[in-house]
């Protein structure tokens, strides 16, 4: 069964990352029809699980991964944002993540420590904190 359905999905696109947004978005707006019984969003659920699944078979390869990474594009800045948030919100279960008082440069210390005397490395600005 999994080879069949390999030698159909051979020379077709797949799924990326406007696919997944598409299905995703489809069914948030579906679940949200369900609670407001709004067929306006019904028929804009399904338009958009219906255009998720057409780029999903689709053998056009060069317009669905243009397609894409105009997706991607639009959508960088939202996406470095959310993973520099990601990433600081791991770093603070071992660190603390200070702000310099005079250049607002931020500085990771380990947690622990006591209270430290720590140096701006940008600006050469010293103060103290608890880490």
């Amino acid at each position: 069964m999994r080879e069949k359905f390999l030698r159909f999905m051979y020379g077709r696109y797949g799924i990326d990352s406007l696919g997944k947004f598409l299905v995703i978005a489809g069914i948030i707006a579906m679940l949200i029809a369900g609670w407001t019984d709004s067929l306006t969003l019904v028929t804009l659920s399904w338009a958009l699980i219906i255009y998720a699944y057409f780029r999903v078979f689709s053998r056009n390869i060069y317009k669905r991964s243009a397609e894409n990474q105009w997706y991607l594009n639009k959508t960088y800045k939202l996406r470095t944002f959310l993973l520099k948030q990601k990433n600081l919100m791991q770093q603070r279960k071992t660190h603390h993540i200070y702000k310099c008082p005079v250049c607002k440069q931020k500085i990771r210390v380990p947690r622990g420590k006591g209270r430290i005397e720590i140096r701006c490395p940008r600006c050469n600005a010293t103060f103290i904190k608890k880490s």
